[in-house]
């Protein structure tokens, strides 16, 4: 399918400098059929009040690659407030670029002005910080402005249903022929306007399979430190759409190439020179990119598990060669390595508290003996530990043997359970601790009379 679109792309393509252009509803493959309801609806709302509107950005671009996008944004020459009055219930955020989210039943449509260039506006209205970072950006101007102030060209395509054609000011059209991810403008001046770009160049390279073209890419490396000027919040949710989007493996393996990953999990890639490292790294990203696919549920406390264990699991080991117990070796690992991670990218307590939960169940699935297993397995974290040692033995961190357990355990009827706890016992592999192993002080014995 992707062939053929890409062959009646070919047709809108002018040899050389197309510059802006509009591409009619007979030489395009867009249908409304394809655009949701919502968005229809705000569209027809803005026109019937006398303003343009489009559909914008990866929403278009997704179409014309044939896709079926989730989400659909709006684009309007309608300030925030005019377009408020309009819908109601609607609420304008945003401080760095104000922008509307109109709500149309269930779905929320975000509703943006078209932005202007920023010699256009006041200082209240657009302020850059002293590395050229874009701390606020409310200069509106028109549609030709707007496209060219957005970051890639893929991603600067306008459809309208006021004729149903689709407007293109920066080779977009282009680019989705050539399979490339193009910054408009000087990449290096986009890049530091807003760092988190360079996350959005990697993420759309990896989620279409297009490459990141070479001027786009050039600056990658040696702009990779500004990512830390970005608030650790937006960090998290970027994180999100990196690694749990269903392109997680491949997006990776491009934060490594240019040099971004170490700014955003920087214990993890301290420890990537280990095989079974990188081999968990890439096997949590595996498992979740399948998981995704085949419409199963998926928590960043499991991913962040992952990507932090080889980390804590070395702290770990310092700390008992030091004579620290393994249990309070652990908690001080666990707590280490989670404030280090806290200062790149944010973890909400709903997922740092089962995240901290699956690591401690790997030191308790071992425990089997008496009604530990039967206990163990009642945990609410306990399917999640478990799918978490599956992969620890997978990447030849663990030997195999306790995960295969653990597997027929589940299987298991009452009474082959309980068969297989005797037989732990008898063999003596129970792993079953006494009380002196808490860390407690035994009691001497008594002396004989």
């Amino acid at each position: 399918m992707l062939n053929s679109l890409i062959s009646s792309i070919k047709r809108w393509r002018k040899p050389a400098n197309p510059g802006p252009r509009v591409i009619a509803r007979s030489d395009h493959s867009i249908s409304r059929r394809d655009i949701s309801r919502a968005a229809l609806t705000v569209m027809k709302r803005l026109q019937e009040a006398g303003f343009q509107a489009y559909i914008v950005g990866g929403g278009v671009r997704d179409l014309l690659l044939g896709g079926h996008p989730k989400d659909f944004d709006v684009a309007t020459d309608a300030t925030p407030e005019q377009a408020k009055q309009l819908f109601r219930g609607a609420r304008i955020v945003g401080r760095r670029f104000r922008i509307l989210h109109a709500r149309i039943g269930r779905e929320i449509i975000e509703v943006t002005t078209f932005r202007g260039h920023h010699n256009d506006g006041e200082e209240h209205e657009a302020q850059q910080s002293e590395h050229g970072m874009l701390l606020r950006d409310n200069v509106y101007g028109d549609l030709q402005s707007d496209a060219v102030r957005r970051d890639f060209t893929v991603n600067a395509l306008y459809y309208t249903t006021n004729g149903f054609a689709i407007h293109d000011y920066t080779g977009g059209v282009r680019d989705i022929e050539q399979r490339l991810i193009r910054m408009i403008g000087d990449p290096s001046t986009r890049y530091k306007e807003d760092p988190v770009r360079m996350l959005r160049a990697v993420r759309f390279a990896a989620k279409l399979d297009f490459t990141i073209e070479d001027k786009t890419a050039a600056p990658l490396k040696e702009l990779a430190p500004l990512l830390r000027n970005i608030a650790p919040a937006r960090l998290f949710d970027e994180v999100l759409k990196l690694l749990m989007s269903g392109h997680g493996e491949r997006t990776f393996e491009l934060l490594r190439q240019y040099q971004l990953w170490h700014h955003l999990f920087p214990d993890n890639a301290a420890c990537l020179d280990d095989p079974a490292a990188l081999e968990l790294t890439r096997l949590a990203l595996r498992n979740t990119d399948q998981r995704i696919r085949d419409d199963k549920r998926v928590t960043p406390a499991f991913l962040y598990a992952a990507l932090l264990w080889p980390a804590v699991n070395a702290e770990q080991q310092k700390l008992a060669d030091r004579g620290t117990p393994p249990i309070p070796a652990l908690a001080q690992a666990a707590q280490k390595i989670t404030s280090s991670q806290l200062a790149h990218t944010a973890i909400p307590k709903r997922f740092s508290i089962p995240m901290r939960e699956i690591w401690d169940l790997q030191s308790r699935l071992p425990q089997r003996g008496g009604s530990r297993a039967q206990r163990l397995s009642e945990h609410p974290r306990f399917r999640a530990a478990y799918d978490f040692l599956l992969l620890r033995e997978e990447c030849g961190e663990l030997e195999p043997g306790l995960g295969q357990w653990w597997t027929e355990f589940q299987e298991a009827d009452e009474e082959q359970r309980q068969q297989m706890v005797r037989k732990l016992q008898r063999s003596g592999s129970s792993s079953r601790r006494g009380r002196g192993s808490r860390g407690g002080r035994r009691r001497p014995p008594k002396a004989a009379e």
